[in-house]
């Protein structure tokens, strides 16, 4: 099993030995990849393997951090099939299948296989910098201290709009309660095929989010005169030049994360967010 953690050590410091205790009781081998290795001091032993290779061939990736270490672990393992099997250590955790009380148990049914298995979409991009994934959203927004950007998105070869704002964010279903719920967006839930796309503070009164189809592809078009950053996934990527695009489309079964059998979507969305309505 691959184990991916927090940036912040000491948040994770005693779960980490709660998880490596249980594994050499339990006979599971842990990989840490050098980067974890040297960030927890970690030295080889039963059961404890470091400067692991990332492989694909294994059971689970256990996460103890919040949905920014749990989107890394469902980057790297996008397309592979690998469950991500997440403790949550941050502010939210959406995705995260356990949290921090739950620990001891948590890990047991880890190790038990005692999970079902939830496959995420993703949005697939084609960008200046190259091809790119992402599980959550991809958010395109204007340089600090440079002038209101001018975005237009064309779907299926059609200009459905052209808005002076801040930005702009593409979510897929999971993404849907980040950055684009911060916009006003609609949440989708998990089983939703499609996109949806919300502006970063549109200087427009009729400025309004919509949900695209999951065959019709998506161009955004930068018609400001500056460069654009654009971030997937909370992590900055490249940018588009002045008159540049990307091209984005939906793409099926992506990612994979390990839920309890108890467990919806809905249930998710009342713990973390409150009730929608009193």
């Amino acid at each position: 099993m691959t184990v991916l953690t927090h940036r912040r050590v000491s948040d994770t410091a005693v779960a980490l030995e709660q998880l490596m205790a249980s594994a050499r009781s339990a006979g599971v081998t842990l990989r840490f990849d050098p980067e974890e290795s040297e960030k927890h001091r970690l030295q080889a032993g039963p059961g404890i393997e470091t400067d692991a290779e990332m492989r694909a061939d294994v059971e689970l990736c256990v996460v103890l951090g919040g949905d920014g270490t749990i989107l890394r672990a469902l980057q790297r393992y996008a397309g592979t099939g690998v469950p991500v099997f997440a403790v949550n250590f941050g502010e939210i955790g959406f995705l995260a299948t356990v949290e921090p009380e739950e620990l001891q148990d948590g890990i047991r049914r880890a190790f038990e296989g005692d999970f079902e298995l939830l496959k995420l979409p993703a949005i697939k991009l084609n960008t200046p910098a190259g091809e790119a994934t992402a599980i959550n959203d991809v958010a395109i927004h204007r340089k600090v201290g440079e002038r209101v950007a001018e975005l237009a998105y064309t779907l299926d070869g059609e200009e459905v709009g052209s808005v002076r704002c801040d930005g702009l964010v593409v979510a897929t279903p999971a993404g849907s309660t980040g950055y684009n719920l911060a916009n006003g967006g609609p949440v989708m839930a998990w089983g939703v095929e499609g996109l949806v796309v919300s502006f970063i503070a549109p200087h427009s009164l009729t400025a309004r989010t919509l949900v695209v189809a999951p065959g019709d592809p998506l161009e955004i078009h930068n018609r400001s005169r500056e460069p654009l950053d654009v971030s997937v996934d909370g992590r900055p990527l490249c940018e588009i030049p002045a008159g540049g695009k990307i091209k984005a489309r939906f793409a099926d079964d992506v990612g994979t994360i390990a839920q309890l059998p108890d467990s919806s979507f809905y249930r998710r969305l009342r713990e973390k967010f409150g009730r929608l309505a009193r």
